[in-house]
């Protein structure tokens, strides 16, 4: 096998090895758990404005760890979490901590919700006390540790 071969067939190796990584994600409980995280980051100051409701669209399209879902779907569970959220702070949050939380036995699903979280969370430039704390919530419930993340 030449040279360039042997380049073409570990590129398509990384591909294909990349994908099956990916379609791990593919499932509705970290669809919901991204986007219940997404929400809760930006209603962290009690509140979610339609900047962050614009980031959190445009993330949702660029994202390569969400590209496999349906963007109307993402959309729409986001808006549903976003209602929740900003229609009774405390017990939408726990709703919403208890959505994420269905993937904490999937440590690598887990670790890409916060950091998927975290791009949303920085996408302004600041990092807020508040989003600070609701990402170390956030961290709690997927069993993980936020020293992990830097917090």
């Amino acid at each position: 096998m030449s040279f360039l071969n042997k380049l073409k067939a570990m590129g398509s190796q990384a591909g294909k090895e990349a994908q099956d990584t990916w379609s791990r994600f593919n499932n509705t409980a970290f669809a919901d758990a991204t986007m219940a995280a997404c929400a809760l980051i930006g209603a962290a100051d009690g509140k979610i404005d339609q900047n962050e409701r614009t980031r959190t669209a445009q993330f949702i399209t660029t994202s390569d760890k969400l590209k496999a879902f349906n963007v109307a779907d993402m959309k729409t569970k986001y808006d549903n979490f976003c209602n929740k959220i900003t229609a009774d702070f405390d017990f939408g949050k726990i709703e919403l901590m208890q959505v994420i939380g269905r993937v904490a036995g999937k440590p690598d699903q887990a670790r890409a919700v916060v950091q998927l979280a975290l791009v949303i969370a920085n996408a302004d430039g600041e990092f807020s006390p508040d989003e600070q704390k609701v990402m170390r919530d956030v961290i709690f419930a997927l069993k993980l540790t936020p020293a992990e993340f830097g917090l």
